[in-house]
């Protein structure tokens, strides 16, 4: 199928647009390529440090420089579900090494701290700011020069992202992602949420919350419902960082442990000891970051990689800006239903078919790039299988052609709509964006009068003293990264649902983020520039008029010229977000982050200062 005109001319425009970034990136990677294997540049003490603690066996293969050594960065710990099954990948991971005589070293951890638990708490506020730390710690975990590839095991919001960014500063060396899988399907998702909305309104106790959200949370695993979670393994799968069809598979499962062996396997294979050399950087071009941006919008995606992947593009020297999701948003057709967006969670998407049904038809309609090298040792078309075992054997076998479920997953043929789950906003209050895969076609345009707050705990309180019991657009400002580190407002939703719910048109308008989950209020967020610029969010007044249309992409204030230029900005004290739970050592990372459609970086990819200054 010949590729859609508008996926190509974006691309082509995505390429150009980078082309001088891109060329320093690649040429950074061969030089260090060039340098070749970095064992072999460590004095005999370097590299007796290096692997003083590892087995005869293991110092023996280190001596030679014929033998792969891969670096396992994991972002393991046992509070996180997500990760918690990780605590036994390294020594499945070093016995498949062996198998091939090769090593592997656990190189380092990275933190990984869970949304869930930090929504609506200060801990929210380091949560953004995380990815870069995370990018930095893979970059000191992989900085010994000990390693000819490398394993990336990590599942969550930030936590992939700033694997990535951070493997692109080592894209000489071939890289496979290892994910650890969705937890089984517990409460319904339907029912969780309508739990949260009579607590919301006072009409069950804290014990009847705390009991639907333990039986939605409850074992080893990802969170079932399509948040940034699932949508970084769906990205990474699009991108052919992930093996074919492993984003999904269950944990615990003998499944999930001969993916693990196998991804060992294969990363070796592609190392240059391997001989079939598949670095990083060569892999992931502008097409594939295009794939994964093509992924997201398919999926009715999380709105937080409108920031990361455009963090995620730059790292390996691609523009990528709100106008190339906007343009492919507008030909890619929604082919899931997914909680927020339906009922259905995961693991019913990946029985109904999954990313490999996904691919079949985005590549069949012509909605994606098939020519993309991979991890796998393939081009995209290879990502339409499926991992089964036979006799204990892992292979591949083509998976379904038709969804076994249309009612989670349909064809390009049949779409649930025929353009993506995300939109862009423009107007005189600056730039924005929504997901609107989850809001109905009639709550989506609002036009209402504003009410304005600094933080969102004061929602809940107009909430419950009634302010809000009508049409209303709740404007949350000064949640931008430079002003707090831009948290979500995720426990906003079930007060703003039980306002539609009675009948109201309601949205929110904030230059914070909502959750990947965020659900049937239309938000428009990330809106740049923020409120502690002075940005136009910084003129409204309550009781300003504010319209928000989805469809046609506005979002502006109806006040007059007059009366909009004789007003100041407002301020806010930020103190309080300054101070406490290590929000102290966070100070140098707002004052020097960039703006939403930046991707919100405290560092820069390959900017004009990076071309002239090498």
């Amino acid at each position: 199928m010949a590729l859609h005109p508008t996926v190509d001319r974006v691309t082509k425009r995505i390429e150009a647009r980078s082309t001088d970034r891109r060329r320093l990136y690649e040429s950074r990677m061969e030089q260090q390529h060039r340098r070749g294997v970095h064992r072999g540049e460590l004095s005999c003490g370097n590299l007796a440090h290096g692997f003083a603690a590892c087995s005869p066996a293991d110092k023996n293969s280190l001596k030679l420089m014929n033998a792969t050594n891969i670096g396992i960065v994991s972002s393991y710990n046992d509070m996180l579900s997500a990760h918690q099954p990780f605590e036994h990948f390294p020594e499945a991971i070093r016995e498949a090494a062996r198998s091939m005589g090769s090593t592997a070293q656990f190189a380092g951890g990275v933190p990984a701290m869970c949304d869930g638990v930090t929504q609506g708490q200060p801990g929210m506020e380091l949560s953004l700011f995380s990815r870069d730390v995370i990018a930095m710690s893979t970059a000191v975990a992989l900085s010994h020069n000990m390693f000819d590839s490398a394993l990336y095991l990590g599942v969550c919001d930030k936590i992939v992202p700033g694997l990535f960014i951070g493997a692109a500063r080592f894209g000489h060396l071939p890289a496979l992602f290892v994910p650890a899988g969705p937890m089984p399907s517990g409460l319904p998702n339907s029912e969780k949420s309508r739990i949260r909305q009579l607590y919301a309104e006072g009409k069950v106790g804290r014990d009847a919350l705390l009991e639907a959200e333990s039986e939605s949370y409850h074992s080893p695993g990802t969170c079932t419902f399509y948040g940034t979670a699932n949508s970084n393994q769906l990205m990474m799968e699009m991108m052919g960082l992930h093996l074919p069809g492993t984003s999904f598979v269950n944990p615990g499962t003998p499944l999930r442990d001969a993916i693990t062996r196998y991804a060992t396997e294969q990363v070796i294979r592609n190392s240059d000891q391997g001989g079939s050399y598949r670095p990083f950087y060569r892999q992931i071009t502008a097409k594939a970051i295009v794939n994964a941006l093509i992924g997201l919008l398919a999926s009715g995606g999380s709105t937080n990689h409108t920031l990361h992947l455009v963090a995620m593009a730059a790292s390996v020297g691609v523009t990528l800006n709100w106008d190339d999701f906007d343009e492919l948003s507008a030909v890619i057709p929604s082919l899931t239903r997914i909680y927020p967006n339906g009922q259905a969670d995961v693991n019913h998407f990946h029985a109904a078919g999954g990313v490999s049904f996904l691919v079949r038809e985005l590549l069949g309609a012509g909605l994606m790039h098939a020519d993309v090298e991979t991890a796998f040792g393939t081009d995209m078309t290879a990502y339409t299988q499926e991992p089964f075992l036979e006799d204990g054997r892992l292979v591949w076998r083509e998976g379904t052609q038709q969804s076994l479920d249309e009612d989670v997953l349909r064809p390009a043929s049949r779409p649930f709509s025929p353009t993506g789950g995300l939109a862009v906003l423009d107007g005189n209050l600056g730039r924005g964006v929504i997901k609107v895969s989850a809001v109905k076609p009639e709550m989506r345009l609002v036009e209402a009068p504003v009410r304005i707050f600094d933080d969102q705990s004061q929602v809940r309180a107009a909430f419950e003293s009634g302010e809000l019991d009508r049409d209303v657009i709740v404007v949350v400002r000064f949640q931008g990264p430079r002003a707090n580190g831009m948290p979500e407002l995720h426990q906003l939703t079930p007060f703003l649902g039980v306002l539609q719910d009675r009948g109201h048109k309601v949205a929110l308008v904030t230059d914070g983020r909502m959750s990947g989950a965020s659900g049937k209020v239309p938000a428009a967020i990330h809106i740049t520039p923020e409120a502690v610029d002075a940005g136009p969010i910084a003129y409204l007044r309550d009781g300003d008029i504010v319209r928000l249309d989805p469809d046609s992409g506005v979002l502006e204030a109806r006040v007059d010229a007059a009366t909009w230029a004789a007003r100041a900005p407002a301020t806010s004290d930020l103190n309080h977000y300054h101070h406490g739970m290590g929000r102290e050592l966070f100070a140098g990372f707002r004052q020097q982050v960039g703006g939403a459609e930046e991707g919100a970086a405290t560092f820069g990819g390959f900017d004009a200062a990076d071309l002239h200054g090498e």
